[in-house]
């Protein structure tokens, strides 16, 4: 269903692209994810999986190098337009979206301190992929760090008893990585490349940090099974074990000395993101429930016609709207300014989770008993927003990082 967009800078050509990627999520991402929602992990990552031909669709789109830029061979999109394009592909299945969307973190992140190496071997490999073969993952999480690996610039952040886990050391001409990190990667068990985030000097606790790419194919690299989850089961999670694995130094992208700043950058991007794809998530729960109550006989009469549905469905409707605002501003603010007011965007993506997940709670109860059933598909809209409230880190904990800020 389209919505009243109410920025009038926005161009033809912008809203044409809008509606491309919508009908993409239409017709490929919202089906393709109903069907693997029904399978086991290990199918969901088959090689004959539908997984595969989402990610093929969106590759062909280019949809996977929306935060690289032009010269690289990256879309080069302005913020506001990556905020549209990850809102409609979130309406579509926010667990295709976040698998798509950290695929990009290898090249997105060595596009920020580019050098021959990583942009002839990581970054124009990835723009230049059109199957989904050249895949990435977000490596940070680890079994005893979850939403505290996000917490730059605290106090805590600095203390040696909060360091990583994942170790590298630098021997001759390669670093080598010794480690875990959880079931919680996204794109862990089928990645080609990790960003992993790891310790290099443990006396400065988790500020002590670098982000190395690592061609997960080296010797000394296992994975994980699949997790199995409540939601989001089209999003394949899983461990990474790193066992001496030797890495070339060029691929160490961030040492000690600028790893907090990067980490301040990643967190600012990737929870302005999560805004934009929950508040897609919180349209398409809102117009379930809309279409549901102009059909839905109750009491003699549709259920639109009784004023508490329309109360309800009203403010669903404000909450998308003020989740828009504030994920757009955010995104357009942090994705134009170093260092970014993380802030604004850890307060959008708990604004937008939160909406997301309070539009699939009220659009439960417009359905009642059907809701709860299966072959609606509100049902999996609510499974899948209440990972919003978590991931990412979770909502609890950034609240409390980003208060230090204010």
């Amino acid at each position: 269903m389209a919505y009243l967009d109410l920025d009038l800078n926005l161009t033809e050509e912008q809203l044409m692209f809008r509606d491309t990627v919508h009908k993409f999520a239409n017709e490929a991402m919202r089906p393709i994810s109903e069907r693997l929602d029904l399978l086991s992990p290990e199918e969901v990552i088959a090689p004959n999986s539908e997984f595969w031909d989402y990610m093929k669709g969106a590759y062909k789109l280019g949809l996977h190098k929306i935060l690289i830029p032009e010269e690289y061979g990256g879309l080069g999109l302005a913020p506001v337009e990556v905020n549209m394009v990850a809102e409609e592909m979130g309406w579509g299945a926010c667990d295709l979206t976040i698998a798509l969307g950290v695929c990009c973190f290898p090249a997105f992140l060595s596009a920020m301190v580019p050098t021959d190496f990583l942009t002839d071997n990581i970054i124009l490999p990835f723009c230049n992929d059109e199957e989904g073969k050249y895949t990435g993952c977000w490596a940070i999480t680890e079994p005893d760090h979850g939403s505290d690996t996000l917490a730059c610039k605290t106090v805590q952040f600095q203390e040696p008893a909060t360091s990583g886990k994942v170790r590298a050391r630098k021997e001759k001409d390669y670093w080598v990585l010794n480690g875990q990190k959880s079931a919680w990667v996204s794109m862990g068990t089928v990645a080609s490349h990790a960003a992993v985030y790891l310790t290099i000097d443990p006396d400065m606790g988790m500020a002590g940090g670098g982000i190395c790419i690592v061609p997960l194919d080296l010797p000394g690299v296992t994975r994980g099974k699949p997790l199995d989850k409540m939601g989001k089961r089209a999003l394949n999670q899983g461990e990474l074990y790193f066992d001496n694995v030797k890495v070339r130094e060029e691929y160490m992208l961030i040492e000690e000395d600028s790893y907090e700043a990067i980490l301040d950058v990643t967190l600012a991007t990737a929870n302005a993101y999560m805004s934009a794809v929950y508040t897609g998530v919180a349209r398409a729960a809102y117009e379930e429930a809309l279409a549901y109550a102009k059909e839905r006989v109750q009491g003699g009469k549709v259920l639109f016609e009784h004023q508490t549905v329309r109360y309800k469905l009203f403010h669903m409707f404000k909450s998308i709207e003020a989740s828009r605002a504030l994920s757009r501003a955010a995104m357009n603010y942090n994705m134009n300014n170093t260092p970014p007011a993380t802030e604004y965007s850890v307060a959008a993506k708990i604004f937008c989770t939160d909406t997301a997940f309070q539009v699939a709670h009220e659009a439960i109860q417009i359905f009642g008993g059907n809701g709860l059933a299966r072959e609606y598909h509100i049902e999996k809209i609510f499974r899948d927003a209440r990972a919003g409230l978590i991931e990412d880190g979770s909502n609890d904990s950034l609240a409390v990082f980003a208060s230090e800020r204010l």
